[in-house]
């Protein structure tokens, strides 16, 4: 397979999301399956789920200069607030143009 030819959001998942999503392929997308198969609660799998789409649509969209995937990264992991990574971005896209 050429990697050239592989959409860039499959490329930027991480193994474990790979696997994830992989799982829930195999499972026929049942999210009670996927809770049973990682023993958690079936809101655990859909929070999963939905920052697993987040992942994606982000690096769908413009392709970002590493910084910028960096923070939308962070949002996206809870590690700070969207409103929060909206500003950095923000910020940080008016200092370039300087």
């Amino acid at each position: 397979m050429d990697i050239d030819k592989i959409p860039q959001w499959i490329l930027a998942l991480e193994q474990e999301d790979a696997t994830f999503l992989k799982n829930f392929v195999l499972k026929s997308g049942s999210l009670k399956e996927i809770a049973n198969l990682y023993r958690v609660s079936y809101p655990t799998v859909r929070l999963r789920l939905d920052k697993l789409i987040q992942k994606i649509e982000m690096s769908d969209q413009e392709e970002d200069e590493p910084f910028q995937a960096f923070i939308k990264g962070l949002a996206v992991d809870s590690r700070i607030d969207l409103e929060t990574a909206k500003i950095i971005i923000e910020k940080y896209k008016k200092e370039k143009e300087r």
